[in-house]
Order: structure tokens, then sequence, then C-alpha cells
């Protein structure tokens, strides 16, 4: 036989050395909650293990982490009720809470990489990613604010701005007012195939926006404002793949410096064909319910956590995504340095 493949798989040593592909801590990004007015951590309950921060426990995190390697973090705001509103002034607000938590990041540790959502979906009262009228999500008036809002966070600090709402010519937008203001050297990460997953829920009971317990609660949402009961209307359908392509040509045309897939595992051929269509740097999101779901498997006792959370990241790092945006990097980080 002249050929026999199991030779290089005999022993570790070899089975290292022709390993194709390897995570290490630079491959990751840490997205971390942080809610105001809040005095102590507050736990998840569909998430077991992640919490909402205050900026203090957030900063002392952060602290051990970067130590450790770190070396870039996502801010998701929890922002209180009263102060969301139809047409999400808070986003912009220089001295609003994200970009307090921004400055406070950047002061602390000026090498992290600050990565920021921009999404109107924290900050209206209903819970979409924008501005609602008759029923309707409004794309460009809802541009329009996302651009003050991503000028306001770079005006914070922020290294790299994340357009994660899928309105169209937002990339375009941003990246015009950004250059307009001198911030030429703030990136853009474009969530170019977000598609309309059932894995968000536990994200959104963390954020308490639309499709969470609280939300769907809402007197104001259920009685008051005509909405839409889903985002089908702005994110893309599990179905499509020539629709993602299309969306990555318009988002490198657009002026974006990275594009992301969200979700990761479900989508593993989307961010191979990103992969094979562009020479820009591609990150994959590896969402709260494929974190979720891996646990809940690991306490059945149906899986193994530690090999799972492994074999899961080396599969979308497999499948040509540069970056990875996982809830297990601390995991990983912890128990590799």
């Amino acid at each position: 036989m002249l050929q026999r493949p199991r030779r290089i798989r005999s022993n570790k040593a070899i089975r290292n050395l022709t390993r194709e592909n390897n995570i290490s801590i630079d491959d990751l990004i840490y997205p971390v909650f942080v809610k105001e007015d809040l005095n102590e951590l507050e736990s998840i309950n569909s998430m077991p293990g992640i919490y909402r921060n205050t900026i203090e426990s957030l900063l002392f995190e952060m602290d051990e982490l970067t130590r450790r390697g770190l070396k870039a973090v996502a801010i998701f705001p929890v922002i209180p009720q009263s102060q969301k509103s139809l047409d999400a002034k808070e986003a912009y607000n220089p001295e609003g809470f994200t970009q307090r938590v921004i400055r406070e990041l950047k002061i602390r540790f000026p090498e992290l990489l600050v990565i920021t959502d921009v999404a109107l979906d924290p900050y209206t009262i209903h819970g979409h990613d924008g501005l609602i009228k008759e029923g309707k999500i409004l794309n460009d008036e809802t541009v329009e604010v996302l651009q003050k809002m991503a000028l306001a966070q770079a005006e914070a600090g922020s290294d790299i701005v994340a357009p994660s709402d899928m309105m169209d010519g937002r990339v375009e937008a941003i990246r015009n007012i950004l250059e307009e203001n001198n911030f030429k050297d703030t990136m853009i990460m474009s969530y170019t195939a977000k598609y309309a997953s059932c894995l968000y829920g536990p994200f959104r009971d963390a954020l308490g926006s639309l499709g969470s317990q609280e939300n769907s609660s809402s007197n104001l949402l259920t009685k008051e404002i005509v909405a839409p009961k889903n985002k089908l209307s702005y994110q893309m359908t599990p179905a499509n793949t020539k629709e993602a392509l299309k969306e990555l040509e318009l988002d490198i045309a657009e002026g974006a410096d990275i594009v992301m897939v969200k979700p990761a595992s479900w989508y593993l051929d989307i961010i191979r064909d990103f992969k094979e269509n562009t020479n820009l740097p591609v990150a994959a999101y590896q969402v709260s319910g494929e974190y979720s779901m891996i646990h809940a498997a690991a306490q059945a006792g149906y899986i193994d956590l530690d090999r799972a959370i492994l074999e899961s990241l080396v599969s979308i790092k497999r499948a040509g995504a540069n970056m990875i945006l996982s809830y297990f990097a601390k995991d990983y980080i912890l128990k590799t340095t």
C-alpha cells in the first residue's frame, strides 16, 4: 500500500506538525455586556457564565484578560428603559453610557482594540435596529442616525465601529462622516451577512431588545407602537447564499475594512465563500445561541465542554475566518495561559 494517511496521525508530534489550522488568543474578540446604573455583576440566565457588567467590573476583567493576551473587546451596552426612545437620540449622546465606557477602556487600556456596535436596537423603545414610521423600518432616516452614532463612538475613542443594523448604504455613509471629521484611521467592521437567525435569543435577553421577555411584555410595544414583530425585512433569510455575496460586493465598494458573517457555526459555507471572494479580513460571530447550546449539551452530559469549545472555534477558523467574536474567548484564554 503506497498511501497510508494514518502515518501522519500516528503520534502527537506529527499531528501537531501537520495541523492545518490553529486557534490562538490573537484570533479572538471577546463580546461583553455593560449595563448602566448597575451596582454589581448581573447574571444572564440563558448564557451560563456571562454577565452584565458595571464599568468597574468590566475594567477589572479586562485587566486580567489583557495581561493574559486579549487584544480586542466588543462592547454591547444595556440601556435603561428611561433612555430609550423612538428616535434613539441617546445613541449619539457624547456623554452617553456607551461613549463613557469607550473612554474608560481607552484610558486604562490604550493598546486594547475597542469595537463598538452601531445599531439602534439598544436605544429604541421597540427594540428594532431602525427608526419606524407607520409600522415600517425606515432605511435612509436610520442611516442618518447611524452616522451620528458612529461619529460619537469614534470621538470617544472607538478603534473599530461595527454596523450590525443591515440598513442599505450605511457603510458608505459611515465612512464618509468619519472621513469628513478626520477619523480616517477608524476602522469599519461591517456585519455584512447578518442572518435572521433563531440563535440570537440569549443575546436579546441580555440586552432587553426585540424578542426578549422584557421587550415582549412592554406596554408601549404592544399597545402604542405599530412595529414589525421580527427583523425579517432587514436581516437576511437563512436560505440565501448569493444575497450574501451581493452584500459583500457592496460593503467592499462602500469602504468596509473587515467583513463579517453572523452567526458562524450554521453559516460556515458563507464564511468560506467570503474568504474566496475578498482579500479583506473576514470576521465571524459565534453568537449567543451557539454558546448556550454548547453549554446546555455539556451540562446534560452529552459532550465534553472543553473539547466542544475548541472544536467549534477550530471549525470557524477552518472555514476561513481571520477573527472570531466568541463568548468562549474568556474560557479559552483562562485555560490556555
